[in-house]
This record gives C-alpha cells, sequence and structure tokens, in this order.
C-alpha cells in the first residue's frame, strides 16, 4: 500500500486511538456485505477523525468534501475485519504462555515434548498445558497419570484437553487435587478410572476439572496483561478486529479494563461472562456501556448445559455408539438452566447457552420458548456450538430470533469421530449450517480458539465446500449443509456483530460504523474452498487505523 507522508504518520501509530484526521481511502476492490449475504462493492471510502466511514465512493466518485490524508490501497482487495462469534481470548494469551500440545499426533511424541519442556523449565512449580487430543493420537483411549508420572515424577502436572472439556493429570496433580479411589464423580463430571478399580486414571471430565483447576497457582497480574498482548497479535494477524469472549471471569475483565485504561485495548470485545455471579459483578444492574470507543462491552453470560464429543460429555438422546450406557454429561438440569436464563433476562443481558448434543439443544430450544413469553423484546437468545440438532428441531431456530453460534472446522475436525460417537444414522442434524439458515435461524461463525486455530478464512472453507485442508472427503462431507461464500462471509462479519447487538458499530463496511477493516491478497468471493485457504492476510485496521501490516510484523 502507498501512502503519502502525512498519511504515514497517521497509519504508523499501531496504538488503538481514534484517527487524528480525515483520510481518504482510494483505489481499492472494497466488499460489504449485509447480514442476509448482500454483497456491496465500492473503489473508496473516508474515514473521519473518529474512525467512522463517512463515505463509501463508487469507481470514478470523489469525496464531497476536501480531505487532506489519501492512502492508495493498489487495487487490492478490502474487506470489513473479521467478526469471531465464539472464542475465549484469554485462552487464546495464556496458550501462549504454556505447554501446548495442538499439534502433536502421537502419545509418544507429547511424552516428548512434556519431558523437554520440564527439562526446560526446572524451577516451575507445576507444568501446565494443553492442547491434547487422544482422537487425533489414534490412541483409542485416554492416557493415564502413569505415562506422565514415567517422565515427570517429581511435580504436578496439569495439561487441558484440547476443547477444555476434560484434563490429564499425573499422580501428584492428583494428590494436590486430593482426587483419590474414595472421591465421588460431582454432578456433571467424571473421573476416569483405572479399569477394575476406583482408582483414578489421571483424566478428570467436565465438572471434575475444579478439583485439580483449583490446586494450580493462578495466572499473575502481570501474565495476563502479556496474555492479552500476545492474543491481539494473533488476532490481528488472522484479520479478525472484533471478538465475542466466551466466559469471561472477573479476572478476564479487569486484564481488559487495564488494556483499555492504557490504551492498549486494540481488538473490540463482546463479552459473556463466566457465571452469572460474575456477570452480576461486572455488570451489575444490566449490560455494561460500550467502552473505549465501542472496544469493550459486557452482554451477558455463558452457560453450559453438557460437554464435548471428544470426551463424551455431549449430552444425547441415546447412548453413545461407541460408549454403550453412557450419554454424556448434563452440567446444568433443565430447573438450573430456566433460572440462570430467567435471572439473566430479568435485567436484560443476553444468555448463550452452550449445547453440543442433541439433547442438549433439545433442552436449550425448550428453555428459549418457555422464556420468551414472560421476556419478551429483541432478546437474541444463543445457542453455542448447535453441533448435533435432532433434524426435528431444527425449524426451531426460526423461532424466537435464536442465533446458531457455530464454528465451522469443527465439522472437519469432528467428523470422523462424530461418525464414531452417533453412528451415520444419527447425523442427520450435525453442523447443519445450510438448514438453520433457511429455517430462519441466525448464523454467527467463530473459531472456538484455542480450541481450533485462528483462522477465519479457513472456517469459510470448511463451511462452502465441507472438506478439511486435504480436501477431504470428496466431495464434501454431508454436502447438503454447504453454504454460499456470501453466507459464510456475512456470518463472519455482520452476523457475528449482531449476535453481539454491535450492529450499527462495526461489521461492516458502511455509513457511520467504524472503518475497521482487512486487506486481502485475494478475493474470498470469487475463490474456491481450497484457494480461499491460502489467502493472505496483507493488511487489519482498527477504527481507521493500520493495526498489523504483514511486511512489518
Amino acid at each position: 500500500m502507498i501512502l503519502t507522508r502525512a498519511a504515514l504518520a497517521v497509519t504508523g501509530l499501531l496504538l488503538a486511538s481514534p484517527a487524528l484526521a480525515d483520510t481518504y481511502i482510494d483505489n481499492i476492490e472494497g466488499i460489504s456485505i449485509m447480514r442476509d449475504g448482500t454483497v456491496d462493492r465500492f473503489a473508496g471510502m473516508v474515514v473521519d477523525e473518529d474512525g467512522r466511514i463517512s463515505e463509501l465512493l463508487d469507481f470514478g466518485d470523489r469525496p464531497t468534501r476536501e480531505i487532506e490524508y489519501r492512502v492508495d490501497g493498489e487495487g487490492r482487495v478490502v474487506l470489513p475485519g473479521f467478526v469471531d462469534g465464539h472464542l475465549h481470548l484469554m485462552g487464546i494469551g495464556l496458550g501462549t504462555l504454556v505447554l501446548d500440545l495442538s499439534e502433536t499426533d502421537s502419545l509418544e511424541e507429547a511424552l516428548s515434548r512434556i519431558a523437554a519442556y520440564a527439562e526446560a523449565y526446572p524451577d516451575r512449580p507445576w507444568i501446565i498445558g494443553r492442547g491434547w487430543n487422544q482422537e487425533r493420537w489414534g490412541l483409542g483411549r485416554f492416557p493415564t497419570a502413569a505415562e506422565l508420572d514415567a517422565i515427570v515424577p517429581d511435580r504436578p502436572v496439569w495439561l487441558e484437553r484440547v476443547d477444555g472439556h476434560a484434563g490429564w493429570a499425573n499422580s501428584r496433580a492428583l494428590e494436590a487435587g486430593n482426587v483419590t479411589e474414595a472421591s465421588t464423580d460431582p454432578t456433571g463430571g467424571r473421573i476416569e478410572r483405572v479399569a477394575g478399580s476406583r482408582a483414578p486414571a489421571g483424566v478428570l471430565v467436565d465438572a471434575a476439572m475444579p478439583m485439580i483447576n483449583d490446586a494450580v497457582p493462578p495466572p499473575l497480574p502481570e501474565d495476563r496483561d502479556l496474555a492479552l498482548h500476545n492474543a491481539q497479535n494473533i488476532l490481528l494477524r488472522h484479520g479478525i478486529t472484533a471478538v465475542a469472549d466466551m466466559g469471561t471471569s472477573v479476572e478476564d475483565w479487569m486484564t481488559f479494563r487495564r488494556a483499555g485504561d492504557a490504551g492498549r485495548l486494540r481488538v473490540r470485545v463482546m463479552s459473556y461472562a463466566d457465571s452469572v455471579d460474575s456477570m452480576l459483578l461486572i455488570g451489575g444492574p444490566g449490560p455494561t456501556q460500550w467502552l473505549y470507543d465501542d472496544r469493550l462491552r459486557l452482554n451477558g453470560v455463558k452457560l453450559y448445559l453438557d460437554g464435548a464429543l471428544g470426551s463424551r460429555g455431549a449430552l444425547l438422546t441415546e447412548d453413545y455408539e461407541d460408549d454403550h450406557g453412557n450419554r454424556g454429561l448434563p452440567l446444568l438440569s433443565g430447573t438450573q438452566l430456566r433460572n440462570l436464563m430467567s435471572r439473566a433476562a430479568l435485567d436484560g443481558f443476553q444468555t448463550a447457552v452452550h449445547a453440543i448434543g442433541d439433547a442438549a439443544n433439545a433442552d436449550a430450544l425448550n428453555a428459549i420458548d418457555e422464556l420468551a413469553a414472560d421476556y419478551t423484546g429483541d432478546r437474541r437468545w444463543r445457542i453455542e456450538h448447535a453441533q448435533i440438532v435432532e433434524p426435528s428441531d431444527i425449524a426451531r431456530f426460526g423461532e424466537h430470533g435464536i442465533i446458531a453460534s457455530m464454528q465451522p472446522v469443527h465439522q472437519t475436525s469432528d467428523m470422523m469421530m462424530a461418525e464414531a460417537r452417533l453412528g451415520e444414522d444419527r447425523l442427520g442434524g450435525a453442523y447443519a449450517w445450510r438448514s438453520i439458515l433457511q429455517a430462519g435461524g441466525h448464523l454467527a461463525f467463530g473459531t472456538d480458539a484455542p480450541v481450533e486455530p485462528v483462522d477465519p478464512l479457513a472456517g469459510i472453507s470448511v463451511a462452502v465446500s465441507r472438506t478439511n485442508a486435504e480436501g477431504e472427503p470428496f466431495g464434501g462431507w454431508r454436502p447438503d449443509e454447504t453454504i454460499t461464500r456470501e453466507q459464510a462471509l456475512a456470518a463472519y462479519t455482520a452476523g457475528a456483530a449482531y449476535a453481539g447487538f454491535a450492529e450499527g458499530r462495526f461489521g461492516r463496511l458502511a455509513e457511520g460504523e467504524r472503518a475497521d477493516f482487512v486487506i486481502l491478497s485475494a478475493d474470498p468471493l470469487m475463490a474456491n474452498a481450497a484457494e480461499i485457504r491460502e489467502i493472505e492476510v496483507l493488511e487489519t485496521w482498527i477504527a481507521g487505523q493500520r493495526v498489523y501490516d504483514h511486511e512489518v510484523n
């Protein structure tokens, strides 16, 4: 991108402060997209001193007033910044400070990395990490404490599964959490046992995880500040300018506030508290105002109704095909769910309900149907993930303005596992993006990072093809549920912004909205699925300022 000397002075600032003067961004292939997938193409835009778009210009048009600063876009593609509708912001950042096992392909490789990490950090009292996946390893079982003891016997080891719904501990960590053969499974949780005994085997699932989590030394405030800095850098490299943070703790919120006070909060955060208690501590009588020039707002609360397929915690209407007698783990009873949703809705907080299995999704839909009669108005009820839905329930997403907050890459990551967990005959409502749209539901797409990589372009590729990075399976997995490029891009921009009550502020390139945009190496609306994955993010801009440049960063 070619800039005038004065424009360089403006765009060289990488702090998230308002633009200092009007800027004319010219010679671009601009693309804006509405929630319904309608596309508007333009050739230039004017950004005012507050970082908002004041004019969109067609080819040959000129600004209606004199503009001091001009940016030559060199004919490159400009899209709205990606809005990630579901991720865990501090989880991304804290993951950069601990052992990462997400790319390991076998138990042996993971154990080797753990041993090397323990040797590299002999003074750390705990070995903390995340990202393991026994399904990717082809292990056919959970890993064990004994396998960790063989390489790190002298201090606790605690490693979260890739989906965050299970943890792997060595014997020292089990001791620190007082997890013994006398320990009982908590409601909504499970302690995996050594076969033929009650001795803990080393893996704790869902609500059992706090038994060890509570014994782990918490991150220091300066650790959290560094983690947020790292997370924002990762997001900006991938063109993500706004996120819905699912499960914000009070400590997370204070980290965001410290960054905002210091002018270091660049990415926009639509926050959902990790509990009703946290929601009330942060928001008090209702959702917060938008803070820091539309960079932070508490919208509501995230509620967990079930676990995940990988740890067999997703709540199903019938037994797991590969674990008869197990139908998953209900993390909330129906009464508890309705009470918590009602408490949030009473003060205008938005609810986002985690539901993966078909039984969990049915209960979430039932609860929304019951509460909608008492809590009228624009509630924007959200169901997070909605991975396995009974086909007869899909039509219900068209009622009450329900938002299906889904993550396309989960489909390709989980497709083989889903077949094993449920069997072929029970997958009719699996990752049913097209069916939900056709039923009148709203789609908001995200990455669920750090569960999946931070890569919205990969998500768009999956959404239009139902194939993974290798192009498999040929023709797509259940290809009747593909959607168009326009629909996928809308779900990653305007749709995700709408899901967080941010429409009119950001999510589109439109007059009056924030000038949050990304410059790409190619147009994803004119590319096939494989080509979309290869598109590069060249620059990311927030409020009319460049905050990432691939040639510099």
